[in-house]
């Protein structure tokens, strides 16, 4: 009795002895944001006439997640990571990106203190890592991106089959690389994306700045591109579905961030093209160029307003340009449940073009919200609930 007891005690010890030495720990993580909108100028059921439209809204200030992320301690400062998450809508259950599983992200990495992290799979671009936390979109989301999400401000696509370096931070100064594989046989090129990104961080201020290409493949339907990328398309709304048969996607990014006491302010600016060949529908390369303010006053530790105001050009194939202007407030019942409000008012003038790729007039559409007003202004108000765990 005394001999199991003690072989029972040995093996206990060693057990704990080896979870010392290599500690792992994974966490379940979400958000749920749901709430009620109201938008004036909806296109209607054939696409010209104007409608009041209110729906239930999922996913306003942030989208809709699951996830799992988890480290594992391999000795000497190094760590494995990997981190699964899913995009859902909360008002209907249905998977977002596509239908995909894991389609927000899916990665598997090392990571050092001393030499950085190096992640494998599907991922955000260095652009939207570095660029994006320092405009209004990480205040209150998409409603606040540029017009369309034209130039993936409210980082509308993901990367797959790519491989991603972040650099430890020195000094306030970082920066992250990423590749993508085409996969296509005898062509490296084709379907390629890569992608880099550098932030400076010192007190009250940060600067940040990236560029990014994405190959859109040659897999045609009818003489026409259909986008193979490894690298998700941009072409979901009225300001840029007309280019959905782009060769590639270029984007340059900069923004800044100011804080004095409980304001911040921000300044950011992109120039977006999408390139053609052969295989697309419009005749010349279409260039936006977008800038954008942001002003942020924290009332309280429980309270924040914002208003935010985005100016775009698009020139090439068509040209238009776009007004938006942005107001938001948040209130946090508690570290994790908050309510919010958020309205926008948008006007355009000029061309673009549609889905079939004929020259029509450029309609409004605030952010990355999604709706096609079928008029040239447009306006919209909403409220909700956000919750994380």
């Amino acid at each position: 009795m005394k001999r199991t007891v003690t072989s029972l005690i040995a093996v206990g010890s060693m057990s704990v002895a080896a979870t010392a030495h290599a500690q792992s720990s994974v966490t379940l993580y979400g958000t749920v944001d749901a709430g009620i909108a109201y938008v004036h100028n909806a296109a209607g059921t054939n696409g010209a006439n104007q409608s009041t439209l209110v729906k239930f809204s999922s996913g306003t200030m942030s989208g809709g997640r699951w996830g799992l992320r988890g480290t594992e301690d391999l000795g000497n400062g190094l760590l494995a990571l990997f981190q699964l998450e899913n995009g859902f809508n909360a008002g209907t259950g249905v998977l977002n990106q596509g239908g995909r599983e894991f389609g927000r992200k899916a990665v598997v990495g090392l990571s050092g203190a001393n030499w950085g992290t190096g992640t494998l799979g599907r991922q955000y671009d260095p652009v939207v890592d570095v660029v994006q936390p320092l405009t209004g979109d990480s205040y209150f989301g998409g409603t606040f991106a540029t017009p369309g999400d034209a130039d993936n401000y409210d980082n509308s696509l993901r990367v797959s089959n790519s491989v991603k370096y972040i650099s430890p931070t020195y000094r306030g100064l970082s920066f992250e690389a990423l590749y993508a594989f085409g996969g296509a046989a005898g062509s490296v090129a084709e379907g390629q994306t890569y992608s880099a990104g550098a932030s400076y961080t010192q007190g009250p201020f940060a600067l940040a700045a990236g560029y990014f290409y994405a190959n859109g493949g040659r897999t045609a339907t009818n003489g026409v591109r259909t986008w193979t990328s490894s690298s998700d398309s941009l072409f979901s709304t009225v300001v840029n579905q007309g280019y959905a048969s782009a060769r590639s996607i270029q984007i340059a990014r900069v923004g800044a961030r100011y804080v004095l006491g409980a304001l911040t302010l921000g300044l950011s600016y992109s120039n977006m093209q999408y390139g053609r060949d052969s295989l697309s529908t419009f005749g010349e390369t279409e260039k936006f160029n977008s800038g954008a303010v942001l002003a942020a006053y924290q009332f309280t530790p429980a309270s924040r307003a914002a208003f935010g105001y985005n100016y775009t050009k698009s020139d090439g194939a068509a040209s238009a340009s776009y007004n938006q202007f942005n107001i938001g407030y948040d209130y946090a019942l508690s570290k994790r449940t908050e309510l919010y409000a958020l309205a926008g008012y948008q006007k355009s003038s000029g061309t673009t073009l549609n889905s079939s790729g004929r020259v029509i007039a450029a309609n409004a559409s605030i952010g990355s919200y999604g709706v096609n007003s079928g008029s040239d202004t447009q306006a919209l108000a909403a409220v909700g609930i956000r919750h994380k765990f």
